[in-house]
């Protein structure tokens, strides 16, 4: 089976959102409040703001 177009999306989203999470969020999102709180949750530090952006990103 192949992956469909939307998981493979997700799947580079999931990557950006590892390696900076509000990149990731705003590829989901864009720049919304959900960005903002990714922001502030990653400057509070790495790993709340990456379970947030999975959170994000997973939640559809």
């Amino acid at each position: 089976m192949t992956a469909t177009t939307n998981e493979s999306g997700d799947i580079i989203r999931i990557i950006f959102s590892i390696l900076l999470p509000p990149i990731g969020v705003a590829m989901e999102v864009g720049f919304t409040k959900h960005f903002w709180i990714n922001v502030i949750l990653t400057l509070f530090g790495y790993l709340p703001g990456i379970i947030h952006a999975v959170y994000i990103i997973a939640r559809k």
